[in-house]
């Protein structure tokens, strides 16, 4: 998969998060990267063949304070090539809906941290965007 059709994909994502998310989010830059560094990877604990699909840096909007002074973006960080490997490797070949699925959990997720939501909400997100969102929407395009 191409990088201008991975951030298509991501764009896609983030156009369909939630209302409730979407219409809070400011200040947040999103960016494409091939695959976490090793040393990100070591820095979290994650051991190989562990990855990341994705990464959030800033500070949750729940830890700041009103007064805090005005502060570059938070980032998120989406990385192609781990996401679109288990995606082929779940479906034996590239499926563009697995693809679209994990972009789209990746993202919600990321913007979960960002707000300051337990894993527990996120997964709740998670499962009802999938549930009524982008997946009929994806299948119906693909087929």
């Amino acid at each position: 998969m191409t990088r201008e059709r991975f951030e298509q994909l991501v764009a896609e994502a983030i156009a369909l998060i939630p209302p409730q998310l979407h219409d809070a989010m400011h200040n947040v830059a999103v960016v494409v990267k091939d695959e976490p560094a090793p040393a990100m990877l070591a820095d979290l604990g994650i051991e190989p063949p562990g990855t990341l699909y994705g990464v959030y840096e800033g500070t949750p909007l729940t830890e700041r304070e009103w007064g805090q002074a005005p502060v570059l973006p938070d980032r998120i960080t989406i990385f192609q090539q781990p996401i679109v490997t288990d995606a082929t490797d779940a479906a034996a070949d590239e499926d563009e809906r697995g693809i679209v699925r994990a972009v789209g959990e990746t993202v919600i997720h990321e913007f979960g941290h960002h707000f300051g939501l337990s894993e527990a909400e996120i997964e709740a997100i998670e499962a009802e965007y999938w549930q009524d969102g982008p997946e009929g929407d994806v299948e119906a395009e693909g087929g």
